[in-house]
């Protein structure tokens, strides 16, 4: 590949992109008021970490991938419900990242967490690490948005996590949300963090019937992998 093919970001992206990567981390430690918080270095190296990771594998092996985690809300055919969905998560998102440092840490509104309870948050981050990795590259048509992306002559993918269960990265959400906060030591985190996995729930709902609708071959491949979500349950 040579080098003009490999710049496909714009300075604006890679702005963008480099303020995602930071401002998370950063927020969380400020809000904190205590730099040397030690669960909040925890989460802010997990999320730099898996965020990089995934940017240089998108950078230098699925490009295109990369430019459609750029669209916007309401971009080309995405399903008109969806931007809507997109909104409340993205509020939600931000509400949680502010919410948990200022009732963990500064102001202490939750009661302390027990160090074994904390732990279990923190080994909850693996299989969100995992999950949400693997889906990007075993998925090149992971799309932020529920649409489905005729122009990249878009298939079922049913190797790898997706052959775990239907949706592997909103089970790695799902980790994220309910482990970050007891991590942390949050109980409004974990409000948070139920309230966006079921707004998560409720997207793959609507999701799902686009794609067995749209999508060539997504029939078969819900007989073949029969959970959505998490394995004998759902």
């Amino acid at each position: 590949m040579s080098a003009t093919e490999h710049n496909i970001l714009s300075v604006g992206q890679i702005l963008l992109t480099s303020f995602y990567v930071l401002i998370f981390p950063i927020l969380v430690l400020f809000l904190s008021g205590d730099w040397d918080w030690l669960e909040g270095w925890i989460l802010a190296i997990w999320y730099a970490s898996v965020t990089l990771l995934t940017l240089i594998y998108l950078y230098r092996n699925d490009p295109a991938l990369l430019q459609e985690r750029f669209k916007p809300p309401g971009a080309e055919n995405e399903e008109r419900w969806d931007q809507y969905f997109l909104y409340a998560i993205q509020i939600l998102f931000w509400s949680w990242i502010v919410i948990m440092p200022l009732d963990a840490k500064r102001f202490g509104w939750s009661p302390d967490f027990p160090i074994w309870l904390k732990s279990l948050g923190g080994v909850a981050l693996v299989p969100a690490f995992f999950l949400f990795y693997r889906s990007f590259t075993d998925n090149t048509f992971l799309s932020p948005l529920v649409r489905i992306q005729s122009e990249r002559k878009q298939h079922v993918v049913s190797t790898g996590v997706y052959g775990f269960v239907r949706h592997p990265m909103y089970l790695g959400g799902i980790c994220l949300f309910i482990g970050t906060p007891i991590l942390l030591g949050s109980q409004f985190g974990i409000l948070l963090g139920l309230i966006f996995s079921l707004l998560l729930v409720a997207r793959i709902v609507g999701e799902e019937k686009m794609l067995v609708e749209e999508l060539e071959g997504y029939e078969a491949y819900k007989t073949k992998v029969k959970y959505r979500l998490l394995p004998l349950v759902w």
